[in-house]
């Protein structure tokens, strides 16, 4: 399978031996590499180049590093990003998540878990455009399944990869608990148990859809259980239309 069909990830890291190690591994199963060691030329070639994936390096030299270059992506940019760490500490995890990263892998890591990750964001994006042509109006939201737009009391607002999956998850089952590994099965692609995945992009979505974000009306939490899409709450009736 050539390049053209795997996909065009931009690497992003400062250690010349995970440069390599990376674009070796990639290229050999197909995909085009392009590389970036600092995080103002990431941010420049993600505003440039056309690419289907970002692997960004949390720790990078002074200045500016993975997470700020994160943030500035998510700025304009909605490509999946996944985290590479050394700091694999929850901390630094739920820095690089509630910047906007998807995903993350610490390092050291192997190839295969590597390429499995990469595989599973690009299989969910590609998921993305097989939405049936159907307008969900409710709770001040309108999302058109067939454009992948929101738009929050008529203001359109720029959704990630995955917090697009999630909301659709939600709205598509009102009233609903969703348990946080049906979540992570349904929206990440993964059986491992990691809860604070789900929770940063829930925030990360409460943020931009919720009147107030730490008061939601909408997105409730069901402490050790899930969450539950609620936009009756809010005042509105929803609609499903096709």
């Amino acid at each position: 399978m050539g390049a053209e069909d795997r996909g065009r990830i931009l690497v992003v890291d400062d250690e010349p031996r995970y440069l390599k190690l990376i674009r070796v591994n990639l290229e050999a199963s197909g995909y085009e590499v392009i590389t970036a060691s600092t995080a103002q030329r990431a941010v420049e070639l993600a505003a440039r180049e056309d690419i289907d994936l970002i692997l960004l390096d949390i720790m990078l030299p002074p200045g500016k590093d993975g997470i700020a270059a994160c943030q500035e992506i998510r700025r304009f940019s909605s490509v999946p990003i996944i985290m590479l760490t050394a700091l694999a500490s929850p901390e630094h995890v739920v820095r690089g998540l509630d910047a906007g990263a998807d995903d993350y892998v610490a390092k050291p890591f192997s190839a295969q878990v590597m390429l499995a990750r990469i595989r599973a964001r690009l299989r969910r994006t590609g998921t993305l455009a097989e939405a049936s042509a159907t307008v969900y109006r409710g709770g001040g939201l309108t999302l058109d399944l067939s454009s992948r737009r929101l738009f929050v009391r008529g203001e359109e607002v720029l959704l990630t990869p995955t917090e697009y999956r999630l909301l659709v998850e939600l709205v598509t089952n009102p009233g609903r608990v969703l348990v946080t590994s049906y979540l992570l099965e349904r929206v990440w692609d993964i059986d491992r148990h990691e809860p604070h995945l789900v929770w940063q992009v829930i925030r990360r979505l409460r943020q931009k859809i919720e009147r107030n974000p730490d008061d939601p009306e909408m997105i409730q939490t069901r402490p050790g259980i899930g969450y539950v899409f609620m936009p009756d709450a809010v005042g509105e009736e929803s609609e499903t239309t096709p």
